[in-house]
């Protein structure tokens, strides 16, 4: 069965249940062609690898603490603090504490008749 996206204008929680540290229930809660937005729980010591995704991105710490590497340092996250992240760029994540937090991805237009085809057709004028 395929998880059921929130839809606009609907109420999302964001609270964790009791048992989503032990099973790592990351979630995505909304999706569309333009946005990725994720509850990412993450059990104390839980690593996502090095990686990096086209379109920019937002973290937003809600529980616990986050160690957030890029840019060849590491940002550590609290709760209420946020960090933003060009697209494209190489980044690790782990949780120093068990940790949930809100990621927010703002995917890239595709280039047959988004945003980035009317930009290339406006310079060719």
């Amino acid at each position: 069965m395929a998880l059921q996206h929130a839809a606009s204008g609907e109420k999302i929680a964001l609270q964790r249940g009791d048992d989503d540290i032990a099973h790592f229930t990351s979630v995505a809660l909304a999706k569309t062609d333009n946005m990725e937005l994720i509850r990412l729980v993450l059990p104390q010591e839980r690593t996502m690898p090095q990686h990096r995704v086209n379109g920019e991105l937002t973290l937003l710490c809600l529980e616990g603490e986050i160690a957030f590497d890029a840019y060849g340092k590491t940002t550590i996250l609290c709760p209420g603090e946020m960090l933003y992240l060009e697209g494209g760029q190489t980044h690790a994540i782990r949780a120093n504490q068990d940790a949930v937090a809100l990621m927010t991805i703002l995917l890239p237009a595709e280039r047959n008749g988004g945003i980035a085809a009317v930009a290339d057709a406006g310079q060719e004028a």
